[in-house]
This record gives C-alpha cells, structure tokens and sequence, in this order.
C-alpha cells in the first residue's frame, strides 16, 4: 500500500473514532458512486453529515483543510443528494444536511493533531 494511501486510512480511522467519540452515528465509509466519493456518512442527531477527511503528514502546502474548497464542499453536496437517493430508508429519519471536514495533521515522529470543522460551504 503505497505510504499516502496508508495515511488517508489512518486519517479516517481517526476522524471515524472521533465522529463517534462526539456522538455521530456512522452510517457508511467510502461510498462510491460514478460521479466520485464520500469519505464518511454519519449521523449527527437528526442531521446528515457528509464529512470529508484530509489527513497530511506536514502543513508544506497549508493546513489539510484548506484542500477543501468551495467547489469541492459543492461535489460533496451533490453527491450527498445521490446517497440519499440510494440510501431513501437510512435517510428517512434524518433532516438537515450539514458538510464537515476533518482535518488531520500527522507528521512522521509526532502525535496527530485533529481538527473538525462542521458547516462548510
């Protein structure tokens, strides 16, 4: 597994066990559909939270976050639209629909710093 596929795993492990240490319902990882993916669906309450995951080992090109562009939180949008369409009875219950991202900093000889953004557009 080449070393920057091996850290986006670790990343979503981490944002994963963090979504659910903050009480969200994790419904799918790694959805994929034609039009592209989604790192994790989970369930916020009532709320449906697409949550996109950047993991980097150094802030060389600015912090994991950042990657996340307007552009990008709109794809993510839609394709939320085309998991609630493949997924009408998990969504059902569900109401709003929110966009986070979590941002994961994890340099080679050091602890992860984590940082969750909720509400991006």
């Amino acid at each position: 597994m080449p070393a920057t596929r091996a850290l986006g795993d670790y990343g979503e492990r981490l944002a994963c066990r963090h979504l659910r240490e903050q009480g969200f319902t994790i419904l799918e990882r790694n959805w994929r559909c034609a039009r592209g993916e989604i790192d994790i669906v989970a369930a916020d309450g009532d709320c449906l939270v697409v949550c996109e995951v950047k993991t980097r080992s150094s802030d060389g090109f600015g912090a994991p976050f950042e990657a996340v562009t307007w552009r990008k939180a709109r794809r993510l949008r839609r394709l939320a639209g085309l998991w609630i369409e493949a997924h009408q009875e998990q969504a059902a219950g569900l109401g709003d629909l929110r966009i986070d991202v979590v941002s994961i900093l994890k340099p080679p000889a050091a602890p992860a710093a984590l940082e969750h953004l909720r509400g991006v557009e």
